[in-house]
């Protein structure tokens, strides 16, 4: 007997479109580190234009896009600022220490609504003791807080503050139209609140490869450099960048997998053993606290032998999150599968 298999590990494991791939397979390419694939050329501009910034530039990955972004803003020796959670910190190996050499500073809560003012309460006075802080590193969504975001006037707040003292501010987007989705604004309205941002193809806009990070001409020029230095200058690359162009087409579809993780999310929380905060399920993300005598890792295990693919998110909770290969029926049969493993 076939099992059906309902992939909810994350947005990452999306297969390319029929129109991607028809699109990767006639683009017109050149050697982008010669500055000469059109494709690449035309992702960057679309998707400069799309945030509302200067320029853009084809990354392979979020994280080297975020990582550039550190490097291109700060200088060794200097401070950080993050949430303590938050994925550059949490998630990418430690590099602004290993590439930058900086200092990350993590603030617990600050990717909330107190965040502004837990930001003030962090920046430290000039002092010979203390390293120069030239950075704030925000995330929307955000993905440790369960894809949760922040709106426009937390932003602005945030950005109103770095400028009064000083710092950049870079936005790790890589779910942004998420963000925008769920708001029901235009991505330009989070974009204006930050210096850079980055955000990815290759999550819940489905495309196999890439993200963009974008800004001003001059930032752009500079991460350029660190982009080739990084090992991320490619050639032929309007391959993957036109996979990329078609995914920015597909924004609206995002609303689909709100939708189905809401659905989701209020169906596990009905089950006995589980909570769902479903005041934090926003986006595509769903994060489901274990109560009962099962652990988190016995319940993915359970639901994976049945087909039902998810991750434990901490020794207590598991995650579990929708995109454009999961279906309402995915989401149906996943509820059904649960109710037989913890019910």
């Amino acid at each position: 007997m076939t099992i059906r298999i309902v992939d909810l590990r994350s947005d990452t494991v999306t297969l390319p479109t029929d129109d991607m791939r028809q699109a990767m397979a006639s683009a017109e390419v050149g050697d982008d580190v010669y500055g000469e694939d059109p494709t690449v050329k035309r992702l960057e501009e679309t998707a400069a234009s799309l945030l509302g910034k200067e320029a853009g530039l084809f990354v392979p990955s979020g994280t080297m896009g975020n990582q550039i972004a550190v490097l291109t803003h700060t200088a060794r020796g200097e401070e950080v600022i993050l949430d303590a959670e938050a994925h550059i910190y949490f998630y990418e190996v430690g590099a602004p220490a290993l590439l930058a050499g900086v200092q990350t500073r993590p603030v617990p809560g600050l990717l909330s609504a107190d965040g502004p003012e837990l930001l003030k309460s962090s920046l430290r006075p000039v002092d010979i003791h203390f390293p120069h802080t030239s950075l704030l590193c925000l995330e929307n969504t955000f993905n440790r807080g369960g894809g949760t975001i922040l709106p426009p006037a937390t932003m602005a707040e945030f950005y109103s503050i770095a400028q009064e003292r000083g710092l950049k501010v870079h936005v790790d987007g890589a779910r942004i139209f998420n963000a925008a989705v769920g708001l029901g604004i235009d991505v330009k309205e989070l974009a204006k609140h930050c210096d850079s941002l980055m955000f990815c193809l290759s999550k819940g806009l489905a495309a196999p490869v890439g993200s963009l990070l974008v800004g001003t001409r001059e930032f752009i020029d500079r991460a350029r450099k660190y982009r080739k230095a990084l090992g991320g200058g490619m050639r032929q690359a309007g391959c993957l960048a036109a996979a990329g162009l078609v995914a920015l087409n597909s924004i609206d579809r995002l609303a689909q997998d709100h939708a189905n993780a809401r659905r989701l999310a209020e169906g596990l929380a009905k089950l006995p053993g589980l909570q769902v905060d479903l005041d934090k399920v926003q986006t595509n993300i769903a994060v489901i606290e274990v109560t009962g005598q099962q652990t988190a890792a016995e319940i993915v295990q359970l639901l994976f032998e049945r087909g039902v693919k998810c991750g434990t998110f901490g020794p207590s909770s598991i995650r579990m999150v929708t995109h454009k290969d999961v279906s309402a029926e995915d989401i149906e049969y996943a509820l059904q599968v649960a109710e037989e493993v913890v019910g």
